[in-house]
């Protein structure tokens, strides 16, 4: 995973951006990272921006993360999508097929 910080939290809104929204004292969050961390280990490569929540409270509000963990994605024609629930495989595998 890319992690987000200042100089770079522009990656975070382009298009085709997927990007896990955590914070480092959730346990779920970890739960839900170590999911993503396997589906990156299968593609051999990085898929995913990191970005903790507790850093970046506009972005947060001003893309409406209700909580975390969230996977926050940008299709390629713009549509925004939150998706909290990561047991939801299929969601998720939707979520990138139509992002990569």
């Amino acid at each position: 995973m890319v992690p987000i910080v200042k100089d770079n939290l522009p990656v975070a809104d382009e298009l085709g951006a997927m990007t896990f929204i955590h914070s480092p004292f959730c346990g779920t969050c970890h739960l839900a990272r170590q999911i993503l961390v396997k589906i990156e280990e299968e593609a051999g490569k990085n898929l995913f921006n990191e970005m903790n929540a507790a850093l970046f409270p506009a972005f947060m509000q001003n893309k409406k993360i209700e909580s975390v963990p969230c996977l926050f994605t940008i299709s390629m024609n713009g549509e925004e999508q939150r998706i909290y629930s990561f047991e939801k495989m299929a969601q998720l595998s939707s979520a990138l097929t139509h992002n990569g």
